[in-house]
């Protein structure tokens, strides 16, 4: 199949950027769900909602095999406000499509057409169920979508995931084994002190010192405790305390994130964490607690998935067209909780330098519609191979 023979890819484009330009956060994609539930049954496929909210299910089926395999995409958006001027920017202030999930949910939209109008002559023996997820932004559709019973009422062999990367070139995919994105972690450090008047800081234990003292010494665990083959990020993110110019105050608290790919690694950061929490109090004479919330676990592909989607792209697109030694990423994903139920494999698109030059996240970023026929392409491929 041509990578670039998609007779509809107009109609695709323009439902990608009309959702571009109607955002909507986690768990409140009831615009975008009704879009797919309504393009999916035009299509003919059989269609189910409910799960995880606004998640919904399409199923394609062809012969009488019991195979079954799932191809998901995420349509949540991100609390970000837009700062492009093109024609489909959005139209919700404060909230923005900066990670790409309206060009991830227009390809799976896209493969699931094609496959529709063309499944007479398609080569595959089974079932395709069609996954579009909510609320992958921080919030864990993936994991909702499952406890809401996902695999029990799709059985599936394997599922499989795609999003978009800045930075890798049109026409070309990364795919590697085992970790491809992080696990990630909140923490919270809540530093109590003794305010006084910032005339007299030997009346008082300054919170804000204690504070300064704990972003310095948390970037000493990943460089003197973690092997320097491991891999772990640990970022202070905020900083609250103190609302006047001349009170030192009586408090104040931390938030910041850990990424790892190995639970041993973030074990061994929190007990670190820990420890130099316990340290700096005793050396201030303030107390400090701190709690970790545990988001997202690793990304881990299976082996035999990841090298089947290798063979799969390499057809597509050509050897020197994919990446298969590109290096994780500490970006979390929640599609990590699929991977733990089932095998599978989650790649990367290249989607060129994108808008301005711009990353994921960035208030200029905007998904590149020419790769909308690549996504498509590797979604029937993948089917065709699987099945």
């Amino acid at each position: 199949m041509n990578p670039l023979d998609i007779g509809f890819l107009s109609e695709i484009t323009a439902v990608r950027r009309d959702i571009h330009a109607h955002p909507e956060l986690a768990f409140n994609e009831m615009r975008t769900s009704d879009i797919v539930a309504h393009e999916l049954a035009a299509y003919g496929l059989e269609v189910h909602r409910g799960l995880a909210r606004t998640g919904v299910v399409g199923i394609l089926r062809k012969g009488s095999s019991t195979r079954a395999i799932g191809l998901r995409a995420d349509m949540d958006a991100l609390p970000l406000q837009e700062y492009n001027e093109f024609p489909h920017r959005s139209l919700h202030a404060g909230q923005m499509h900066a990670c790409g999930h309206d060009g991830h949910t227009a390809m799976l939209l896209g493969a699931a057409r094609y496959m529709a109008e063309n499944l007479s002559w398609l080569d595959f023996d089974g079932t395709v169920h069609f996954i579009f997820q909510p609320a992958e932004e921080a919030e864990g559709g993936a994991d909702v979508m499952i406890k809401d019973g996902l695999f029990r009422r799709f059985p599936m062999d394997a599922v499989f995931g795609m999003h978009n990367w800045p930075g890798i070139p049109v026409g070309e995919m990364a795919i590697m084994p085992g970790p491809v994105m992080a696990g990630t972690c909140s923490f919270e450090i809540s530093v109590l002190g003794h305010g006084c008047h910032a005339a007299m800081p030997h009346q008082g234990v300054d919170t804000l010192v204690v504070a300064s003292q704990l972003v310095i010494a948390l970037q000493t665990i990943v460089a003197r405790n973690l092997h320097p083959c491991e891999a772990a990020v640990v970022s202070v993110t905020q900083i609250h305390g103190g609302e006047a110019w001349n009170i030192i105050p009586n408090d104040a608290v931390l938030r910041g994130t850990i990424r790892s790919f190995k639970p041993e690694v973030q074990e061994l950061v929190e007990r670190a964490m820990e420890r130099l929490c316990a340290g700096i109090a005793s050396a201030f004479g303030a107390q400090i607690t701190v709690s970790f919330d545990n988001r997202y676990p690793p990304t881990v592909n299976s082996v035999a998935e990841a090298e089947f989607c290798q063979r799969t792209a390499v057809a597509l697109l050509g050897e020197e067209k994919v990446r298969k030694n590109e290096s994780p990423s500490m970006g979390g994903e929640d599609f990590s909780f699929m991977l733990q139920e089932k095998p599978g494999c989650y790649v990367w698109l290249g989607n060129g330098p994108g808008t301005g030059g711009c990353s994921l996240h960035n208030p200029h970023y905007d998904f590149n519609d020419d790769i909308l026929p690549f996504g498509i392409s590797y979604w029937v491929s993948l089917v065709e191979n699987a099945l």
